[in-house]
């Protein structure tokens, strides 16, 4: 619109350049030109709208929204109508308690009052992404602050709403996948019902109040010393039941040397290793007693 004002300008200039003095009537031509050349830019400028990859364009005209969405690309409009872009892609809206790490300063987590009456700080991540078809009821309802006006409104109260149904330890522990079931059902609901679509909640941390946090350690410690004495226990009974395996052997070792024990025996493995003494290439002196006993003496020369 710039263009098509300083164009216009000029271009009237140009027409009556020879009634305003004889010195500007000599750049009438001039005058003229560049104002043709303005107001053909202005009008291309105008009528001519890009829209980015991954955005759409809603138009408005004398404060009235067009139905119509621009595409991503270049389209014709209106040269009057003025465009406002938003972004359709995925969009992260972080509530921490850690400093600089969500959209606003400082500690933004959620506080909220379980069912025991104890105060739990909630770390929050809302994925979310504008539908493409509700973008101008978005601009004429709600505007392009949606963002604070819906995301974070909605995804607070819904938080706070559904937390006094659970206490403190089961947000943090057992129920902790239900909770975030049933406020993604919820939020998904009230964001629907303002043109955006949720595509994941994410809740990124629980944080208990010391007292609580301190017994849950505390209980956790016992538990973990419990497991760990059953295990010596069972070790040492398979320990013990080794041991006694171990004398059982022992003992029917020697009740069966005893039992089967004999001089026939006894003469049987003494000849055997006096044939492997004489067999052997080592100097030896074998001496020979009475009744068939003998008595070995090796020596190395």
């Amino acid at each position: 619109m710039f263009f098509i004002f300083v164009g216009f300008l000029l271009f009237v200039l140009g027409l009556n350049a020879n009634r305003i003095s004889d010195g500007l009537g000599r750049f009438r031509g001039g005058l003229l030109f560049l104002g043709v050349a303005l107001l053909v830019l202005g009008v291309a400028t105008s009528t001519v709208v890009q829209v980015g990859v991954g955005q759409v364009g809603v138009q408005t005209l004398f404060g009235q929204v067009q139905s119509r969405v621009l595409q991503p690309g270049l389209s014709i409009v209106n040269p009057l109508v003025d465009v406002t872009r938003f972004d359709t892609r995925t969009q992260n809206y972080t509530m921490s308690a850690v400093h600089g790490e969500g959209q606003q300063a400082g500690d933004d987590a959620i506080r909220v009052l379980s069912a025991d009456g104890l105060e739990v700080v909630i770390d929050l991540t809302v994925l979310y992404h504008v539908v493409p078809e509700q973008a101008p009821r978005i601009l004429e309802t709600i505007g392009e602050d949606y963002q604070e006006k819906i995301v974070r409104a909605i995804s607070r109260t819904r938080i706070r709403d559904n937390a006094v149904y659970y206490d403190a330890v089961a947000l943090y522990s057992t129920r902790r996948e239900e909770f975030q079931t049933r406020i993604l059902a919820a939020i998904e609901k009230d964001f629907q019902a303002s043109g955006l679509k949720l595509d994941q909640l994410l809740i990124r941390n629980i944080q208990l109040p010391q007292s609580v946090k301190t017994s849950i350690e505390s209980k956790i410690s016992a538990e973990q010393d419990a497991q760990k004495m059953q295990f010596v226990l069972q070790k040492e009974k398979q320990e013990a039941e080794r041991k006694r395996v171990e004398a059982q052997g022992i003992a029917d070792y020697q009740r069966i040397v005893n039992t089967e024990l004999s001089d026939k025996l006894l003469q049987y493995e003494s000849i055997k290793a006096q044939q492997a003494i004489a067999t052997s290439p080592n100097a030896k002196v074998i001496i020979m007693g009475k009744s068939g006993g003998a008595q070995v003496l090796i020596g190395d020369k």
